[in-house]
């Protein structure tokens, strides 16, 4: 064993050195940024959403296999929402990643379906209530978003759920937000944390595929500039508050609203607008994508440049054991 080891409850459960997951990220994981942080001694999850069928998301599970000669895992989104959700199941428990890492939703099924092939259940929970739940249908792991966290964040601070959940629930708990270096990860694991889910600090790096300007954005940004919007998706997320949100604003106009409640009206009326070239319909309907509005947590403050994963990695252990 290594002296630079940081043993935990996740580290031992899925024999990796350090007890991080690089966060699955809508539209920023990719199987590159798998394969650099299994490979640099860590974790890391890719939502299925980010491939168009299933198929793809075959075919990359079996790159990650074939390349990074470690465990990772999948974040399934578990609800109605997700029309794919049967299939994408299937094809994990086919490939047998390591975890799955299920949000939006009861795990049930999920939980059921992925023990018969080995593959261990991580459940995003927010609440004390939600995390007993998941745990008495069979959780391997909490992962405990916090209100620090980017994207859709909870609304409880680190420092308040992560003991609370040690003291009720028997299962691991992943702290996921408010993360952006090693001195950070040495707190929530002094709270009782069994392992850090961390995402922001990723974005900026070698690996990510997003544009140079999302990339410069976590550089150039810092944790003020972190803004709630509900644009988006209707729910709260945390945006880069750049000039083009500045511009467009963060709260739903009254046809984002009408949109987002009925999906199948969004979808016609959006080939509607396209035909008719309604352009000052589709730009208040459609202005805000996560093309135009750059998700990120108020970690951003620790980047400062573009880097490799594995560069930040070693940063983030360095820094872990250095603070005392």
């Amino acid at each position: 064993m290594e002296n630079n080891e940081i043993k935990s409850a996740l580290s031992e459960m899925l024999n990796i050195r350090y007890p991080i997951i690089i966060a699955p990220m809508f539209l920023v994981s990719n199987t590159k940024m798998i394969i650099a942080g299994v490979k640099a001694g860590a974790t890391a999850a890719v939502p299925a959403m980010n491939y168009r069928t299933t198929d793809e998301l075959r075919a990359a599970i079996q790159e990650i296999k074939k390349e990074a000669g470690g465990p990772f895992g999948i974040n399934l989104i578990v609800n109605k929402s997700n029309f794919t959700y049967k299939e994408q199941l299937a094809v994990i428990c086919e490939e047998k990643v390591d975890f799955i890492i299920t949000s939006l939703g009861s795990p049930e099924e999920t939980i059921n379906q992925a023990h018969k092939h080995g593959i261990k259940v991580f459940c995003d929970i927010t609440t004390l209530k939600y995390a007993r739940k998941v745990e008495s249908l069979g959780a391997d792991a909490l992962i405990a978003v916090n209100k620090e966290a980017g994207g859709h964040a909870g609304n409880i601070s680190i420092k308040d759920l992560v003991p609370e959940l040690k003291k009720h629930c028997k299962i691991p708990v992943i702290s996921a937000g408010g993360v952006g270096n090693g001195y950070d990860m040495k707190n929530v694991m002094d709270l009782g944390a069994d392992g850090c889910s961390i995402g922001s600090i990723f974005i900026a790096t070698e690996e990510s595929d997003v544009s140079q300007e999302y990339k410069q954005a976590c550089v150039d940004y810092g944790k003020n500039d972190i803004v709630l919007t509900s644009k988006l998706s209707g729910t709260p997320c945390t945006v880069i508050k750049t000039p083009y949100v500045e511009k467009i604003g963060t709260d739903q106009n009254w046809l984002e609203r009408l949109l987002n409640k009925n999906k199948k009206l969004k979808k016609w009326f959006k080939a509607f607008t396209f035909i008719r070239g309604m352009k000052s319909l589709q730009k208040a309907a459609f202005s805000a994508t996560y093309k135009t509005l750059w998700c990120a947590g108020p970690t951003i403050e620790n980047v400062n440049s573009i880097r490799p994963i594995a560069t930040i990695i070693d940063q983030f252990v360095s820094e872990y054991h250095e603070k005392k």
